[in-house]
């Protein structure tokens, strides 16, 4: 395997620094490029002084200028601010592939703008597909460049996919931990603290991505992500809840095969071979103890986790209402973080936007970016006005 060279969208968030994790172990195989993140700390400095790329992207401009006061004399990194920045890491010119960690809606721009540039895509951010899968993928196809999913479950999918053909696919069986409340009463919903929301059972994530899992809206994201990443009808997708997190997802043939993917809950095994495909790399990381652990398998709950229902209904109506579900939930998840929304009350502001949205389908990238716009605030006077309560 030769040298790849790097970008990385969200170096500072959980895959991103997993990402430079799996880079540390493997200094002759990874070379970083770019780094680009939100803002500045103290761990993008940390990562611009261990790694040395030679762009970095902040979002904000006074942002960016702390971060060159704060670089040391002797490093030459180049320092560039928002959209535009973003873009430049997405497509630096001796980077080959990009890792797109970025947190929500804000990452499809990049994405397309490295898949222009004929960058292959190493992708964590789901909500690309989500807003716009089949431009999306039309734009792979035309580039001819390679795409592969970071999250477990898309990743444990793709490798359970190689090497079969897809009409012999009868179904996908998309796994999900239930995150910390499928098991709690609902009646107790409406007591959730934030605190109580951002401890999940299984996995170390970031806080939007951990209260979607809490919501299970992130599973409903993931069905959408699935449904174009493997051009699959969405009703070949079925949804298991499975919470020890040890298999991944599963793909069923028509012959009445089932393969599944294994492994204990570590990010770092999906970003590897994503970026190591189709090697896989000596990552040393613990086998699941089979003695020890017992599989469960259950149902969803659509009743008790709306926000998986309203993402379901997104795909079933089609056109644009996955980018606004999509667009609202990410206000209504922040709204929550900054506790200025109960828990209970993210679906409802979900699914208020979703009724006030007529539905149209987007041919093009500006008309699925006024979606999103519009999405983002209607959902904030539905939090704010007399039209929400």
């Amino acid at each position: 395997m030769k040298t790849k060279h790097l970008s990385i969208l969200g170096s500072t968030g959980s895959i991103g620094k997993n990402t430079l994790e799996i880079v540390s172990q493997f200094p002759k195989l990874f070379q970083v490029e770019a780094l680009a993140a939100r803002s500045y700390s103290k761990t993008l400095l940390n990562q611009i002084i261990q790694f040395r790329p030679m762009l970095v992207a902040v979002f904000d401009e006074e942002e960016a200028r702390i971060v060159k006061q704060e670089i040391p004399s002797h490093i030459k990194t180049r320092i560039v601010h928002g959209k535009e920045g973003y873009k430049e890491v997405a497509t630096f010119e001796k980077t080959d592939t990009v890792v797109n960690a970025v947190v929500g809606n804000a990452g499809l721009l990049p994405t397309l703008s490295a898949i222009d540039a004929g960058k292959n895509i190493a992708l964590a951010n789901k909500e690309t597909l989500v807003m716009a899968g089949d431009l999306v993928m039309a734009r792979v196809a035309e580039k001819k460049v390679s795409f592969i999913p970071i999250d477990s479950e898309h990743s444990a999918i793709f490798q359970c996919l190689a090497g079969n053909p897809q009409k012999e696919v009868q179904k996908i069986l998309l796994t999900a931990s239930g995150g910390p409340f499928w098991k709690r009463k609902p009646s107790t919903f409406k007591n959730i603290t934030l605190e109580e929301a951002l401890i999940h059972p299984n996995w170390q994530m970031g806080k939007k991505i951990t209260i979607d899992s809490a919501t299970l809206m992130n599973k409903g994201l993931e069905v959408i992500e699935a449904k174009h990443l493997f051009q699959l009808d969405v009703d070949q997708i079925e949804i298991l809840i499975h919470p020890e997190s040890v298999i991944h997802s599963m793909v069923a043939y028509q012959d009445g095969s089932i393969l599944a993917q294994l492994s204990r809950p570590d990010m770092r095994g999906a970003i590897s071979y994503a970026l190591s495909y189709p090697h896989r790399l000596p990552l040393e990381l613990p086998l699941p103890d089979f003695f020890a652990t017992s599989f469960h398998f259950y149902p969803p709950d659509m009743k008790t986790f709306p926000c998986l229902q309203l993402a379901l209904d997104a795909i079933h109506i089609g056109g644009t209402m996955p980018c606004v579900l999509s667009a609202a939930n990410e206000v209504a998840v922040e709204a929550f973080l900054n506790k200025q929304l109960n828990f209970i009350d993210i679906s409802t502001v979900i699914k208020k936007t979703m009724n006030l949205h007529q539905q149209y389908f987007a041919s093009t990238l500006e008309e699925i970016l006024s979606a999103d716009e519009w999405s983002r605030n209607t959902a904030k006077k539905i939090i704010t006005s007399t039209l929400y309560g």
